[in-house]
């Protein structure tokens, strides 16, 4: 005996449905996970910070005043965590008081919704440190310009850097850290 495989209205309107929720699923998903991130790198490569020195009254040029390297007030490295993360942390002050949070040679995946945390939380190995920095206080730097590459991030001047001793870059989509590092004098 051979089935009848003519498809009835009530199995047509199943399949569009299940076509529709598919195409609906798909539709939120693509820009809520980015996969394509995955395989897309954005590297940023900003010189440091300078700061600039008050110009020499004896001076005969009436030139611009001479830059000079901003004093490193906190460093660390980073360690990873969800996400193999490699790279250095700067706070720098210039002789204006501004403060910059400096990321050196940063080598991590790229991610939907990165940002650069200043964190009260200390920087534990492994996953124990993957989801501690939205326990406690944080600032939020912004959105990571870039998974590669060097990057500066303005400090907000009420900022009391005694009590943010971390750097994180934390997947905003997932509560997660990508790596960190722990800043020390």
């Amino acid at each position: 005996m051979v089935k009848n495989l003519v498809a009835t209205p009530g199995r047509r309107r199943v399949a569009w449905l299940v076509l529709a929720a598919g195409v609906a699923i798909v539709a939120v998903a693509l820009p809520l996970f980015q996969p394509w991130k995955l395989w897309v790198d954005e590297t940023v490569d900003e010189p440091p910070p300078v700061a600039v020195t008050a110009a020499d009254p004896a001076a005969t040029s009436a030139g611009p005043p001479p830059a000079a390297e901003p004093a490193t007030i906190a460093q660390g490295t980073f360690i990873s965590h969800e996400h193999d993360t490699t790279g250095t942390v700067r706070v720098v002050r210039g002789s204006d008081g501004s403060r910059y949070l400096r990321i050196e040679d940063l080598d991590t995946s790229n991610g939907p919704a990165l940002k650069v945390w200043l964190t009260d939380a200390p920087v534990l190995a492994g996953k124990d440190g993957w989801f501690v920095f939205d326990d406690g206080r944080y600032v939020d730097l912004g959105a990571l310009k870039g998974n590669k590459g060097s990057q500066n991030y303005p400090i907000p001047a009420g900022v009391d850097l005694a009590g943010y001793r971390s750097v994180t870059i934390w997947c905003a989509r997932f509560r997660v850290s990508f790596g960190a590092a722990q800043l020390t004098d």
